[in-house]
């Protein structure tokens, strides 16, 4: 058994539930046209929004099955970066307790993927 299962199946987790909800609830929709459209990336709101969800998908899926998961832990990675920038920094640190909606969620995801990518460090990689 691969020592990242454990991880590759809760992030793959995270990442399908945070995506498929909205593909029914119309939340990408919402996210693409009520925020992304409205700080400036119109008229491309929709279709980055679905693009970002949809990434989320195919990334859980590799994680899963254990095939490219540099290349989508770097895109998972990016697109949490941008939140924390775009969205989670200007509420803080905490998601909740010491505030709402912060950056300490993101940023653990980033290092859980991290380890995922990268199960032997930074080292030099055969």
């Amino acid at each position: 058994m691969n020592g990242t299962l454990l991880l590759r199946i809760a992030v793959a987790i995270i990442l399908l539930t945070h995506s498929v909800f909205g593909m029914f609830n119309n939340g990408i929709n919402d996210f693409g046209n009520l925020y992304l459209n409205q700080i400036g990336f119109a008229p491309f709101g929709i279709f980055l929004a679905w693009s970002i969800k949809l990434s989320h998908v195919v990334a859980a899926f590799l994680l899963l099955i254990n095939k490219y998961v540099k290349p989508a832990g770097f895109v998972t990675i990016f697109i949490l970066i941008m939140g924390i920038i775009l969205v989670h920094f200007q509420e803080g640190w905490f998601v909740v307790g010491g505030g709402r909606n912060g950056s300490e969620y993101n940023f653990l995801l980033i290092v859980v993927l991290l380890a995922i990518m990268y199960p032997n460090g930074l080292k030099k990689q055969n």
